[in-house]
């Protein structure tokens, strides 16, 4: 059994990733000091960081967790929010100066659904000022805050899927799923700009983020339960499913523990042809005979000598009793 570090062992809590429903006005960074303290560990950090005026999902990672943050990165996400019409911010969303007003009795509903379907795939977003986005190694929001503009470069997203739930006055209900990077006050701002009135982004929840449903998400209340929190964790295995798992032989599994590459003959494919069929370069989990996770591994371009995979990251403490 793989053994636990040791601030990990001594709350109950184990490596892995915590689905925390984020209460307004509280940073992200604000939730892991929080657990930090409740849990006693010291790794911990989170995926994909949320404005303190939303709430919802924030995927929460513990131990050796926090050396797999850049393979959840493509998780995509899921929005509730609600787009106010007719007031632009500094911030583009409700915490900010407002500077514009426009009435919106001439926007129609179908000027509406027309103008959302345009945002719909593939769209080309400007950061925001008020973002951690980093330019020169500085984030914008510091130049920001000193009155200041600086240049910044279009981003490809997608959005695949946004859709209208409501219409109340000048108030706007929408479901967004998206890709990672995607900010859903740019697209207030956006959407409003092209209806010629303005927006901004009033309210906002996340409701998904990856496999990490809100529904199923704990609370900072819930986290004071060790053992039921123990019970929610989500293991490095399983967050990265989305990763095909390749198990091997034993004598080349110590030896990755080491960081020594994988040849292709001491892997066991699996069973479909599909899954064999591997892609230049793709990631894998790497699984010893008694399926224990051993790291995330990358398959390198045929050569000379053969086929083999690089070890990436080593999520196995080899050093630790037990770790065998």
């Amino acid at each position: 059994m793989i053994a636990l570090n040791e601030t990990a062992s001594r709350a109950g809590i184990g490596d892995g990733v915590l689905n925390i429903r984020k209460p307004a006005e509280w940073t992200s960074h604000d939730v892991v000091a929080k657990l930090r303290n409740l849990l006693k560990v010291g790794r911990i950090g989170h995926g994909g960081t949320l404005d303190p005026a939303a709430t919802g999902v924030l995927p929460i990672l513990i131990g050796r967790a926090t050396r797999i943050a850049e393979y959840l990165l493509d998780w995509d996400k899921e929005y509730l929010a609600v787009m106010r019409l007719g007031e632009t911010t500094d911030t583009q969303d409700a915490t900010g100066v407002v500077l514009t007003r426009s009435q919106v009795d001439q926007v129609t509903r179908a000027d509406l659904d027309g103008t959302i379907a345009r945002f719909r795939g593939r769209i080309r977003q400007l950061p925001p000022m008020y973002s951690a986005v980093k330019v020169g190694g500085a984030p914008l929001y510091r130049a920001a805050r000193a009155g200041k503009t600086v240049a910044r470069e279009l981003r490809d997203v997608m959005v695949h899927e946004l859709e209208v739930l409501g219409l109340d006055g000048r108030d706007v209900s929408m479901r967004v799923r998206c890709s990672k990077g995607t900010y859903i006050r740019t697209l207030c701002a956006d959407i409003g700009a092209v209806l010629g009135v303005g927006a901004h982004l009033l309210a906002l929840e996340r409701t998904r983020v990856g496999p990490l449903k809100l529904t199923e998400a704990s609370t900072l209340e819930d986290a004071k339960d060790l053992q039921g929190l123990a019970g929610r964790l989500i293991t490095m295995d399983q967050a990265l499913t989305h990763l095909p798992a390749l198990v091997v032989e034993q004598d080349a599994a110590d030896r990755a523990t080491r960081g020594v590459p994988v040849p292709f003959h001491s892997i066991r494919w699996p069973q479909s042809p599909e899954a064999q069929a591997e892609p230049e370069r793709s990631l894998v989990r790497l699984k010893d005979p008694a399926e224990r996770l051993l790291g995330v591994g990358r398959i390198q371009p045929e050569e000379m000598a053969g086929r083999w995979i690089a070890i990436e990251k080593i999520l196995i403490d080899v050093n630790e009793e037990g770790a065998r």
